[in-house]
């Protein structure tokens, strides 16, 4: 028998806490969300999912590949072929622009493909080679390569969906490239495939959001947002996030996070995500100290910065006001489409069935000053 609160115990702790995940109201949101997309999105659709870094947008991934995988295993039985989704971080590159070839060879590996680096170019490669060598040798070649490589993949192992995680570090682009094509080679690659491809990352991304009508009409959105403090409804609800981590905790006694909420809140700035990885730290350092229950010390030994905290909040702030102009948008379009003329575009509406109980060509004896009498000019405009 090993004494308690060997190293053994403490990281077996740690890693029963690190594998938990809370089914929170917005991540079963974002969850049925996406899910209802990649079902009933027409074959080759663009799903945009975003939110605040640290919001739990690569648990949402994972749970979508936990159903889709479940979904799908009778199909995987009878065809070992067949893939239920593929899955593949969008990377950053060295240079700080975006490489579609590393992003090529990175979604072959995710499908298992063989012989990924024994590829033989198409023989009509070959003749553009031996016409323009001199342009069309080198990394371009290679990308063209490897593109018909996966489209051939996708086609051939028939996944559900295609989800790119840490899609934001597509709207890197090299200078002299327009953002637009990034979204271009995407449409392509979901149109040639007939798949849906999912990009799941943070508010830059709604760079990429309706760049052109023919993206805006391919392309769907769903927002995984944080839970907001001005909203009684979000406070409740993070609150008892709150709760359910203290009573998962793996600790001799269970601390008393909730009266702590308001700490809880402003580190995580709302973000489930974030607060789920402070709590893995603070829970290492009781552990490593052999405390039987965590304590504030532990917190905010172990808490991200207020600095670091301010900038993931301005950063939230921008990106929800982006989302939030929809009324703005509403009042161009209209002005676009000749439904509305400026002066009533910045004027706000009556509300529809509004009775004001006045007869039409009747004046309120109220509008009238007392002691004069209006002018003949005046009494002839009111008759009309």
């Amino acid at each position: 028998m090993e004494p308690a609160n060997t190293p053994r115990q403490t990281a077996d702790r740690i890693r029963e806490f690190r594998c938990l995940t809370v089914a929170h109201p917005m991540l079963l949101s974002a969850r049925d969300s996406l899910m209802a997309a990649i079902d009933e999105a027409p074959a080759g659709s663009i799903v945009m999912v975003y939110g605040p870094t640290g919001v739990g947008k690569t648990t949402l991934r994972l749970k979508i590949q936990q159903l889709l995988t479940d979904r799908n295993l009778g199909l995987m039985n009878a065809d070992p072929t067949c893939v239920p989704f593929v899955a593949v971080e969008a990377a950053a590159t060295d240079n700080g622009s975006f490489s579609w070839r590393d992003h090529y060879r990175r979604t072959l590996l995710a499908l298992s493909e063989p012989m990924l680096d024994h590829k033989r170019q198409p023989n009509w490669i070959h003749m553009i080679q031996d016409s323009r060598s001199q342009h069309l040798l080198g990394p371009r070649s290679a990308a063209i390569e490897l593109r018909h490589a996966l489209e051939s993949a996708i086609i051939h192992r028939r996944p559900a969906a295609i989800l790119v995680d840490e899609a934001q570090h597509l709207t890197r682009i090299a200078s002299g490239k327009r953002l637009a094509d990034q979204l271009e080679v995407i449409k392509s690659l979901a149109n040639c495939t007939r798949t849906v491809h999912v990009l799941l990352g943070t508010y830059d991304l709604l760079r990429l959001r309706q760049l052109n009508g023919q993206l805006a009409r391919r392309s769907l959105d769903i927002h995984f947002s944080r839970y907001c403090a001005e909203n009684p409804n979000d406070l409740r609800m993070f609150k008892n996030v709150v709760l359910t981590f203290q009573q998962q905790l793996p600790l001799d006694e269970p601390p008393d996070l909730v009266a702590l909420w308001d700490l809880l809140y402003e580190r995580s700035v709302g973000c489930i995500g974030l607060l789920k990885e402070w709590l893995d730290r603070a829970l290492i350092a009781t552990l490593k100290e052999g405390c039987a229950t965590m304590a504030l010390r532990h917190l905010e030994a172990t808490a991200l910065t207020a600095s670091q905290c301010e900038k993931i909040a301005v950063e939230a702030h921008e990106g929800e006001a982006q989302l939030s102009s929809g009324n703005q948008v509403q009042s161009r379009l209209r002005m676009l489409l000749g439904l509305a003329d400026q002066s009533d575009a910045s004027q706000p509406r009556r509300p529809f069935g509004r009775n004001t109980h006045q007869q039409v060509g009747r004046r309120k004896p109220k509008r009238d000053q007392v002691g004069f009498s209006q002018s003949p000019l005046a009494e002839v405009r009111h008759a009309l």
